[in-house]
């Protein structure tokens, strides 16, 4: 298979257009930096850094404008990969920015620990942020076709979306043992804040078991036996990681809503199911339908990114175990979803979520009609 096209790909040229320095989040492995070398190669005067090799980071340690026009010579684009590793490199961005117009800046990283904290506030009116995830089943289906995709969901609800692991069939375990090893814990592990890596693990492992659930701080802080606040902070660095991410619930109008309960999904199923070491086939396990969800709300949620959506995503339950898998609010209308494997599982939406947020839709996504949901 050859490299697949990336739906970002358009958002970058536009956005580099802007004049302002351009940042591409994403984990390690979902392919930035091919894509980033891909759109370089279609460009003049240009320049490409990686700070993941330690004499780049040496060179950019001691900056000042001169020092940069003296490393930039003529280039007019610049790029610096995995720039989290290099100190002030929103000191840095900002100098550029302010002072060489004339040149555009690219900055990656595999994570929004350092690289956001440290640019957010210098970069102020001046940065525009793309992130790109494992691929989706847009680029998927773009590549292989619609059959195929269909063809291919039980291997990408236990293998996931990693390009690594769709373009080498037979040798997925392998490679997701080898992301999780030497490229999923890397930027955090050697982040300030962790100081108990089998803590990390740990609760990696309880956030895996629980996919799809509610989760209580309080009952991670008790099985894992640290503070609250710890866990809170060790689950807030694995969302700025791309490992995990959040949905909250939506409570407004019921006396009953659950408020205080968050879901925490895995970025990608494959990664899921590499840190439990579990690929046994979907025949065989009896975490199907927590598969399936984790694999449509993340889809959806690159979907709503990669368009630009600023639709808010939401789940909803109720003290009595009324619950909804999956909302959504735009221009203040919901729409509702429920979120099953067994297309012929029936369900009804609950009357009195129907009654307080006057839903404009209420679906059932299920293997039958899930790629026009996420590609239509």
């Amino acid at each position: 298979m050859n490299m697949i096209s990336r739906m970002l790909e358009n958002s970058i040229n536009q956005t580099l257009s802007r004049g302002k320095v351009l940042v591409v989040l994403g984990a390690r492995q979902t392919g930035k930096t091919t894509l980033i070398r891909k759109i370089l190669s279609k460009q003049e005067d240009v320049i490409y850094f990686t700070a993941d090799d330690p004499s780049v980071v040496a060179m950019f340690s001691n900056f000042s404008l001169e020092n940069l026009k003296l490393i930039f010579g003529k280039a007019k684009l610049v790029c610096i990969d995995e720039a989290q590793r290099i100190p002030s490199v929103g000191l840095i961005a900002k100098l550029i920015h302010d002072n060489l117009p004339e040149v555009r800046l690219i900055l990656t990283g595999s994570s929004s620990l350092e690289l956001t904290e440290g640019t957010y506030e210098s970069l102020t009116g001046r940065k525009n942020e793309l992130i790109l995830f494992p691929l989706s089943i847009q680029e998927l289906s773009n590549e292989i076709g619609v059959f195929q995709t269909q063809q291919q969901l039980d291997s990408r609800l236990i293998y996931g979306m990693y390009p690594e692991v769709i373009t080498s069939p037979g040798a997925e375990q392998d490679i997701l043992r080898e992301i999780c090893s030497s490229y999923l814990y890397k930027d955090l592990l050697a982040w300030k804040g962790i100081r108990k890596p089998r803590l990390l693990e740990d609760l990696l492992r309880a956030l895996a078991l629980q996919l799809g659930q509610e989760v209580s701080i309080n009952e991670l802080s008790n099985l894992l036996g640290v503070g609250k606040d710890t866990i809170e902070s060790y689950i807030d660095l694995l969302e700025k990681t791309f490992i995990v991410f959040r949905l909250d619930p939506l409570s407004r109008n019921l006396r009953n809503e659950i408020k205080s309960f968050r879901k925490v999904y895995f970025c990608d199923n494959g990664i899921r199911n590499a840190v439990l070491g579990n690929y046994l086939p979907l025949e065989n396990r009896q975490d199907k339908g927590q598969l399936w969800e984790n694999f449509i709300v993340s889809e959806r949620r690159k979907k709503l990114q990669y368009e630009g959506s600023y639709a808010k995503s939401w789940f909803w339950r109720t003290t009595y175990q009324q619950e909804i898998d999956y909302i959504e609010e735009k221009d203040g209308s919901f729409s509702a979803w429920e979120i099953k494997y067994n297309s012929k599982r029936k369900h009804k939406f609950q009357q009195s979520f129907i009654d307080a947020y006057q839903p404009t839709t209420t679906e059932i996504i299920n293997k039958e009609n899930f790629l026009s949901w996420l590609i239509g």
